[in-house]
């Protein structure tokens, strides 16, 4: 079974020299977040990455309703959200452009579905509840189990079993379990908008960008990059990883976002 003994430590990690790196990917929940918020100091280690050059972007399973603000005032180069089916980015006009992978007749479709496997949940398990971010949401659906209630394993299973039986995709972050019509995932996402904004093969350059991340909404990632990170909260969900990440940060959530990058531009002040 897979232990924390198995990720190496940050310190061990051994940074790419100066102008290998191109950017770092992020997951936002207990990833960049401590109890629910985004700490001026961990916007202010992102904006530091910006500085040094690298691009930054989250990817979240979070909707793009709730991305807006943040998409607006943080120094990042976009957000990807509800699994990688739609991204922000801001214009020359100061406004954000949504990006979506699916077009518009699909996401009607898909819409319709899903709000009837949603009800079927909230039916059927009990406890369940759709997320409160759910009016936010276009390409996917979210039932919350940690984030403002406590829904036992034995639910999410269940919440992830209906999802998958309508032919839904279905994941489960450090907070809700997320289900959606189509191909597209974090890794997915993460290579759409890398090629859509910068013009890259994030494929072909993986040894180039980081990840952070700390559940299983993350394994895809986890398994594909060599510079894959936990903050040390994935502790929680390391008996359920088939694929870990390669190194954990000394502290949870946001703190080990900071000392992530401060390793990253060897800056103990970052």
């Amino acid at each position: 079974m897979p232990s924390m003994e198995t990720l190496l430590p940050l310190g061990q990690w051994p940074r790419p020299a100066p102008g290998q790196l191109l950017g770092v990917l992020t997951d936002i929940d207990d990833t960049l977040t401590t109890d629910g918020e985004v700490p001026a100091h961990v916007v202010d280690s992102i904006g530091a990455l910006r500085d040094a050059g690298l691009k930054v972007v989250p990817i979240t399973g979070r909707p793009v309703g709730w991305s807006v603000p943040f998409a607006q005032s943080w120094p990042v180069d976009a957000i990807v959200a509800e699994n990688g089916a739609v991204a922000l980015r801001r214009n020359a006009a100061g406004g954000l452009d949504k990006l979506y992978q699916q077009d518009a007749a699909t996401r009607s479709a898909n819409f319709a579905r899903m709000q009837q496997v949603l009800a079927q949940i909230e039916a059927t398990v009990p406890g369940a509840r759709r997320a409160t971010d759910s009016a936010g949401r276009e390409c996917d659906i979210a039932v919350d189990h940690s984030e403002f209630t406590q829904l036992p394993q034995a639910q999410i299973d269940e919440c992830v079993a209906i999802m998958r039986a309508a032919g839904m995709n279905a994941t489960v972050s450090s907070i809700h379990i997320n289900g959606w019509f189509g191909a597209h995932n974090k890794w997915d996402g993460a290579q759409w908008i890398v090629r859509t904004l910068f013009d890259r093969d994030l494929a072909a350059e993986l040894d180039r960008w980081v990840y952070i991340g700390d559940s299983t909404n993350d394994q895809l990632m986890f398994e594909r990059f060599g510079h894959s990170f936990g903050v040390a909260n994935i502790a929680r969900f390391v008996p359920q990883l088939a694929h870990l990440p390669r190194y954990v940060t000394p502290s949870e959530r946001g703190e080990g976002f900071v000392e992530l990058s401060r390793a990253i531009l060897g800056n103990a002040h970052a």
